[in-house]
């Protein structure tokens, strides 16, 4: 199924969403066709040489807050501490809606959309990130010309901050530098390679629901064969990495969250509908490499 699309001047503005799903592994679910599965089919968190069309924006740390607009929505100090980056004025209360426009932390001044985090503690102490990467690609099995937009003000929440145990590196997993291999553990990176968290949103949406109840059942991971089933639009896959000025020893390594293991992120999505509509149809659709952000033309 594909959503009507909207002209707007001369762009195709085709609005679409993502959020996460639960952080269990992925089991029979992951080999089914459509879009069933709790975890990517593949490892998308290791994939930045991977071939098909890309667009990525950069953003700088913008703030951080015990706030959570998605999960707690007008509830300040009721969430543990977060990372923000993107559009810098969010607060508990914010929506997509009001992001268009604001300002914002990344290149892309089109990008008003908010990405965060929780914040990682070492010796309990904040380690103030860098900033991020926001890659935009298309999943394995999924048709480049099936894909839509996000929907602006659709929320995200991928990874789970009540995790118990591990979850599946291909939704979270820290690695060092770019592109090399993932763990649910933190490692000890060497300078020239300091640590990154990485983490890949869902890539098929319910074509209706903005967010949901648990902020994860309207969106889904694609399986070999796309998106299908309950979520069968298919949508942009987000791998956002989080970059952190920090090398050496990470025995002493936590999240405002807990433990490593219920490492987590959230989007929420208040780019400019023309802009995003243009990136998606421009780069995405006709699998055109469109961005390679300073960090990987750096090799970190």
């Amino acid at each position: 199924m594909r959503l009507p699309r909207a002209v707007v001047g001369s762009a195709i503005v085709v609005v679409a969403a993502l959020v996460t799903v639960g952080a269990s592994s992925a089991g029979s679910d992951r080999d089914r066709g459509g879009a069933t599965g709790l975890a990517p089919v593949d490892e998308p968190n290791e994939r930045f040489f991977a071939t098909g069309g890309q667009f990525a924006v950069e953003c700088d740390y913008s703030h951080s807050a015990r706030v959570d607009p998605i999960v707690w929505p007008g509830r300040s100090g009721r969430s543990h501490r977060h990372d923000f980056f993107g559009a810098s004025a969010v607060d508990a209360d914010s929506t997509g809606a009001a992001l268009v426009g604001s300002p914002t932390t990344c290149r892309q001044r089109a990008d008003t959309a908010a990405y965060w985090a929780p914040s990682l503690l070492r010796q309990g102490r904040p380690v103030e990130p860098a900033g991020v990467t926001a890659y935009y690609r298309v999943a394995p099995g999924v048709d480049p010309a099936d894909v839509v937009a996000y929907p602006l003000g659709l929320a995200a929440v991928a990874g789970d901050a009540g995790a118990t145990g591990p979850q599946p590196t291909g939704v979270v997993g820290f690695g060092c530098g770019r592109g090399g291999p993932v763990s649910g553990r933190v490692p000890s990176c060497p300078e020239t390679k300091p640590l990154e968290l990485r983490v890949t949103f869902p890539d098929c949406w319910d074509g209706e629901h903005l967010d949901s109840d648990d902020h994860h059942s309207h969106l889904a991971y694609s399986g070999r064969d796309g998106c299908g089933g309950e979520h069968p639009v298919a949508l942009p896959r987000l791998t956002l990495v989080v970059h952190y000025p920090m090398s050496g020893d990470a025995s002493d390594v936590a999240l405002s969250s807990g433990a490593p293991h219920t490492a987590h992120a959230d989007f929420l999505n208040g780019w400019d509908e023309v802009a995003l509509g243009r990136e998606v149809e421009s780069c995405l659709e006709r699998s055109v490499v469109c961005t390679i952000p300073e960090s990987a033309r750096a090799g970190r």
